[in-house]
């Protein structure tokens, strides 16, 4: 019975009890993984910059790439011209090449910095919060699918 139930769902493309458990157990480790490991540290590193030496930038590169870390600012630290790249979560997307804005910097070695209006976390502290509470989500929709089958199993067998 449940080979011709799958095999009338295939059709349908409605994905079976079993492969929408594994779907939601992959989509919940991803989203774990994004905001743990990728998202969380980027918070991090801006929130180190928060007392790093202050100067007035230009950006040099922009556009929708920024929030992935592709945004370069070219500011003046310690008498020379530094080119850095804006880190990822930079909020600078939709400003033009061009625009002045305020960087923070570490002394030791000013290609680290950051916009001055991002280093509280920025974007990326609040990619932190959306893709754990999208893998929590996901979590709790695993874990209710797995009760409902089990359910579903012992209702049929009994």
């Amino acid at each position: 019975m449940d080979d011709l139930n799958a095999e009338t769902n295939a059709g349908k493309g409605v994905l079976g009890p079993r492969a929408a458990i594994v779907f939601a157990l992959v989509l919940t480790v991803l989203l774990a993984a994004l905001s743990g490991l990728v998202m969380l540290p980027a918070a991090q590193h801006l929130r180190s910059l928060q007392d790093g030496r202050q100067a007035d930038a230009t950006l040099v590169a922009a556009g929708s790439g920024c929030f992935l870390g592709g945004c370069k600012v070219r500011f003046e630290a310690e008498g020379r011209t530094v080119v850095a790249d804006l880190p990822v979560g930079s909020s600078h997307g939709k400003n033009v090449v061009g625009e002045r804005l305020t960087v923070r910097y570490r002394e030791d070695d000013p290609r680290v910095a950051a916009s001055a209006d991002d280093v509280g976390g920025g974007g990326a502290a609040v990619g932190t919060v959306v893709f754990g509470a999208g893998a929590v989500l996901f979590l709790l929709a695993l874990v209710w699918s797995t009760v409902h089958l089990g359910r579903q199993r012992r209702a049929e067998a009994g």
